[in-house]
């Protein structure tokens, strides 16, 4: 194992440097549960990576998988086609020799997902396993039944790292309370919805989730009103904010009535300033596109805005209830082009109605849609 090093201050360095030990020493002789949080980019991933790597090259069985992955191998396992039965595959992961289980926390907080993870760990823990679990929240955040797991003192050994972050310009406005609140961990997995739909959102969870990871290119969401597009946007800037790391999350209509007011003499801020920021923002998510007036400015304006992030390939989420042909016929050209772009561009729409109309018919669909798009 190699230590690649950390940036910032000495106390990141020494916590950083303290893992690094036992991970080592995990590697040489897995022995208990070694527990790794932190926010990403502190580290915790590499040591994991590394600790299977080691066991591997040495001749030792080891398994790396993500909790999210996990949950979806799993779910797919129930399907008649699938390669692995349900019952072989958790019982692979259950009882290997030694497991490495990353980025739990991301796992959506479904009823299934909490009790898969809890007869994995329990059985692994129980069994005296070596784990490597990295965790993507404190542990003293998680739920009592998994932080007494992971913080038994005879059994587990916790390292929380951390990494000098810059402060970031971009914040939520007090506007944004809501989204403010919208995460990957308290977005929920609607149980009313045919298997196909609740696959169809497990997707674009995991399409969500991967571009928080590493912002590339544009995600477009489609979808009806209240499918789940703006919380899974919400998320992915959550997600960086967290991280220590800019984005910005604007909703298109409310944005451009700012800029209209910026040309005003009483204006806070100037037009060119409010403009640019946006323009350039590291990564931006421009909520509920479409719903505005298509006037001959707003024209202008969207399209000097998409033309500029498309061109200078700055990552971008877009949601939209336009689906994807409306997309093609009903956006301007110029615009729809970029949105749309193959070689830059994942459109993905979320087949899911509106969660309000659950309550008002008591559980019951109230339309289907069907998937367009492409994942990555």
């Amino acid at each position: 194992m190699e230590s690649k090093g950390r940036t910032g201050n000495k106390g990141s360095q020494e916590r950083f440097d303290r893992a690094y030990q036992a991970a080592k020493a995990f590697a040489a002789a897995p022995e208990g549960w070694l527990v790794l949080s932190g926010p990403s980019g502190s580290g915790k991933t590499h040591l994991a990576a590394a600790v299977v790597n080691e066991r591997i090259g040495n001749g030792h069985p080891a398994f790396y998988i993500t909790a999210p992955d996990l949950l979806d191998r799993l779910r797919s396992s129930f399907k008649p086609d699938s390669e692995v039965p349900y019952s072989e595959f958790f019982e692979q992961v259950r009882n290997a020799p030694l497991l490495a289980l990353d980025d739990l926390g991301a796992q959506s907080g479904t009823p299934f997902a909490k009790e898969k993870l809890d007869q994995l760990l329990t059985a692994r823990f129980n069994a005296g396993l070596p784990t490597v679990v990295v965790a993507i929240t404190p542990v003293e955040q998680m739920d009592d039944r998994l932080r007494t797991r992971l913080t038994d003192p005879e059994f587990c050994r916790v390292y929380a790292l951390d990494e000098e972050q810059p402060v970031s310009e971009y914040s939520w406005g007090p506007e944004f309370e809501l989204q403010r609140k919208m995460t990957f961990i308290n977005f929920k997995r609607r149980n009313n919805l045919s298997i196909e739909m609740q696959d169809n959102m497990d997707e674009a969870y995991r399409l969500a989730f991967d571009f928080a990871k590493s912002p590339e290119g544009w995600l477009v969401f489609m979808g009806d009103t209240g499918c789940g597009k703006t919380h899974l946007a919400a998320a992915i800037v959550n997600y960086c904010y967290e991280a220590g790391k800019p984005a910005l999350f604007i909703v298109v209509p409310e944005f451009l009535d700012h800029l209209r007011s910026a040309f005003s003499p009483e204006s806070k801020v100037s037009y060119d300033e409010l403009f640019e920021s946006v323009k350039t923002a590291p990564l931006l998510v421009l909520d509920d596109f479409g719903e505005h007036s298509m006037t001959p400015w707003v024209r202008e304006k969207l399209y000097q805005l998409i033309n500029y992030r498309h061109n200078s390939r700055l990552p971008t989420v877009i949601t939209t209830q336009y689906s994807f042909d409306q997309i093609l016929q009903g956006v301007d050209p110029a615009i729809s082009s970029r949105l749309v772009d193959k070689e830059n561009s994942v459109p993905f729409n979320i087949m899911a109605p509106d969660f309000r109309g659950d309550r008002r018919a008591g559980g019951k669909q109230t339309s289907t849609r069907g998937r367009t798009g492409r994942s990555r």
